[in-house]
């Protein structure tokens, strides 16, 4: 929280605009449903707070689907079962995957190869949103404001 107007750091609000919007990183989804306490403090505040716009792409359901039938997330079947319930009630909003979305995920100049990050980056830079995640990728890149 910044001292001074008691507002996130994770989110520029402008007069008179609409309410902050962030959209959350696929780790960020599965633990504010799982386990808030692994979320860093500016995560969980912007979470948390009634005022922010809470995002979570479609991609973010694909990869966790991915993972689950690699092995990589062996528990996820009561999340992915009901999953829009599970967004729902997190009182987010679901943001399907445009062609627009995904001709910029493709065209970014960034030598980060992860389809799901960079899925991610574009939605945000389309989209004028600001990213929950803890993968330092997003802000080396410097391409969308991240916080944790």
């Amino acid at each position: 929280m910044n001292s001074i107007t008691g507002k996130s750091p994770l989110v520029a609000e402008a007069p008179s605009a609409p309410p902050p919007a962030v959209l959350l990183d696929t780790h960020a989804l599965l633990w504010a449903l799982t386990d808030p306490s692994r979320l860093g403090s500016a995560a969980r505040a912007v979470i948390e707070d009634s005022a922010t716009r809470l995002v979570v792409s479609a991609a973010t359901a694909w990869e966790l689907s991915t993972k689950h039938r690699l092995g990589r997330l062996p528990q996820a079947d009561p999340l992915l079962a009901a999953y829009s319930r599970h967004v729902s009630r997190l009182g987010a909003q679901e943001l399907p995957v445009t062609s627009e979305h995904a001709l910029l995920a493709g065209a970014l100049d960034w030598a980060h190869r992860d389809p799901f990050d960079r899925m991610l980056a574009a939605q945000c830079l389309l989209e004028s949103l600001s990213l929950v995640s803890c993968d330092s990728a997003f802000s080396e890149a410097g391409m969308v404001p991240r916080g944790w």
